[in-house]
């Protein structure tokens, strides 16, 4: 099985989040089934009415164990001026397109070293999900669906091979306040939900700094950061702001509670909503709770991805499904061909050389953990 047609055709199927991932599915299904896989789906229908699924593939013995390659279907959005986006254009060695590098090059990766191997002694998954890049949802309900319990996993992610066996959490609140509107000639009778945002913005600050004192150094930076990335409210500059609301985002160390930085803003909520006499009021939306993930340095797979890219394990300040696969009991490492930091860009790509080199990786994966 050559690896760059399979790459280009799942580039030319546009998986962006918002659409639906079936047609990808059916795609992997079809080569899967060829190498000898049983499949199943799971599917379901999205907030935004648009049907989503899994893909679960299994060669070998139907019993837990063995080794799970993972990766997600989905991809970010695209500009639409970007013409190569889904034709997987080839050129200097390297594979341009959506998703090119952030996943879809792992999966293709995956599918041509099942394809260079046969069933073994323990089982081989090929676990395809949806949704990663919204909040690992496919991963989730993987998880709670309770039927997959691998001893070890690869999770596909452009880590330009270099073993991630740690990454921090993920958290995110939406935060509404409530004001009362009213002619901006007149303060007194109004009470602008902008201006309350103003005042909090010192305890949010205050929150970072707390948090800050807390530090491991594997990571950087070596602290859980924050950000307030949109920020909306008012209706007119000579109105009274009836409604602010603001996201709020923390990334928590491993062995953080992440909902530590959520008691610290409800209680400074709390304060702001009293300071109001009675016109203001605070509304705290949660989004994500995902703790951190780590996998031992001295951790079989880790030590194996090591040994065969010649790359030390390294730690990500940003999240993945590796904590929903190593609920599912596995020793897992987040490991794939491509750069994150040509992910998520028009122009993103992947190298054919590393690609290979990816896929007789896996190959050795599959040979050293499915027996």
């Amino acid at each position: 099985m050559d690896l760059v047609p399979l790459l280009r055709s799942l580039i030319a199927i546009d998986s962006t989040s918002a659409r639906s991932n079936l047609p990808v599915l059916d795609r992997l299904e079809e080569v899967a089934r060829d190498l000898g896989f049983e499949t199943r789906r799971v599917t379901w229908v999205d907030e935004g009415g648009v049907d989503k699924g899994n893909l679960v593939c299994r060669r070998g013995p139907d019993h837990p164990g063995g080794l799970a390659l993972v990766g997600h279907t989905d991809c970010v959005p695209f500009d639409p001026a970007w013409t190569e986006a889904l034709a997987g254009a080839e050129r200097d060695g390297k594979i341009f397109g959506r998703g090119a590098a952030d996943t879809k090059g792992f999966l293709s990766a995956a599918l041509v070293a099942a394809s260079r191997t046969s069933a073994r002694r323990h089982p081989l998954a090929l676990l395809f999900t949806a949704d990663e890049e919204v909040g690992c949802l496919g991963a989730k309900r993987l998880l709670a669906e309770g039927r997959v319990h691998p001893r070890h996993a690869i999770v596909g992610e452009p880590t330009s091979l270099v073993p991630i066996r740690a990454h921090k959490g993920y958290c995110a609140v939406e935060v509404i306040i409530e004001g009362v509107e009213g002619h901006s000639a007149y303060p007194d009778v109004g009470a602008s939900a902008i201006h309350a945002m103003g005042r909090l913005w010192s305890d949010i600050e205050a929150i970072g700094a707390e948090l800050r004192r807390e530090a491991d150094a594997a990571f950087s930076p070596p602290h859980t950061t924050w950000n307030v990335g949109v920020v909306r409210g008012g209706k007119a500059r000579n109105i009274i702001a009836g409604e602010c609301r603001f996201t709020y985002e923390w990334r928590p160390l491993p062995g953080q509670d992440p909902r530590r930085a959520l008691r610290l803003l409800e209680e400074a909520c709390e304060r702001l909503e009293a300071s109001g006499g009675g016109r203001l009021s605070v509304e705290i939306a949660p989004l994500r709770t995902d703790a951190a993930a780590v996998t031992p340095a001295e951790a079989d797979v880790v030590r194996f991805l090591e040994g065969e890219s010649g790359n030390r394990s390294t730690t990500v300040p940003f999240g993945t499904e590796l904590p929903e696969v190593i609920g599912m009991g596995a020793e897992a490492c987040v490991f794939g061909p491509g750069d994150i930091k040509v992910a998520h860009r028009t122009g993103e790509h992947v190298a054919v050389a590393e690609l290979e080199k990816a896929a007789a990786i896996l190959v050795r994966a599959i040979e050293r953990f499915c027996g």
